[in-house]
């Protein structure tokens, strides 16, 4: 966890939100109008969509307001943007919800389906979140993954218990087929719909060859 960060308390998603921090702190300032492996998003959209999702997270938990954008339907609009600014006030309102939650609930209010999960597994949705749009934004900055074997394996488990209602609504592409040699982070790349060897498209070359 990064100096005067807010933990939440729960591993997952605590690490999920520091991969998330990583990636968003090592974009370029040419880098936000790059494409990502998300089809027809920036790399700032994919980051406004993260922000959004965590604090939407957050309001699921507390009843306090939702994200002032339409997190699916993100602008790419960076102008006046501080992003380490933007992300930490997100990161901060979900930490600070789930560090709320009592560890012995049954169940508390999650924003995706089926809307009340187990504290741990609904944490965990968060992280999965925060931890792929993290993987986004790093290879489509030309970043290293900042996901670990051990953040996938974990974040694995919630995945398979979440994504595939949300499949058909495009939040997850079809999972992609195994292949052998893949890590357990390829394993949850591809059950996500992404190909872990993903890599940006190359700008067209200009006639002269520039």
């Amino acid at each position: 966890m990064s100096d005067g960060m807010i933990p939440s308390g729960w591993d997952v998603l605590d690490a999920s939100h520091e991969a998330l921090r990583t990636a968003v702190r090592a974009v370029p300032a040419d880098g936000w109008q790059l494409p990502t492996p998300c089809a027809c998003w920036t790399v700032a959209q994919v980051f406004q969509h993260a922000v959004g999702d965590q604090i939407g997270c957050a309001a699921a938990l507390t009843g306090e307001p939702g994200p002032a954008f339409d997190p699916f339907d993100p602008s790419g609009e960076m102008e006046g943007v501080a992003p380490e600014a933007f992300l930490e006030d997100a990161l901060a309102r979900a930490a600070l919800a789930w560090a709320g939650v009592d560890r012995d609930a049954a169940e508390v209010p999650t924003p995706v389906p089926p809307h009340r999960m187990s504290p741990w597994s609904g944490s965990a949705a968060c992280g999965l979140d925060a931890a792929v749009h993290a993987w986004d934004i790093a290879v489509a900055t030309g970043r290293p993954s900042p996901l670990t074997p051990r953040l996938a394996r974990l974040l694995l488990g919630i995945a398979r218990e979440i994504v595939e209602p949300l499949r058909p609504y495009g939040a997850y592409g079809a999972a992609l087929a195994p292949e052998q040699g893949d890590d357990d982070v390829a394993v949850l790349l591809r059950y996500l719909g992404r190909d872990p060897r993903w890599i940006a498209p190359q700008a067209p070359r200009s006639p002269g060859g520039e």
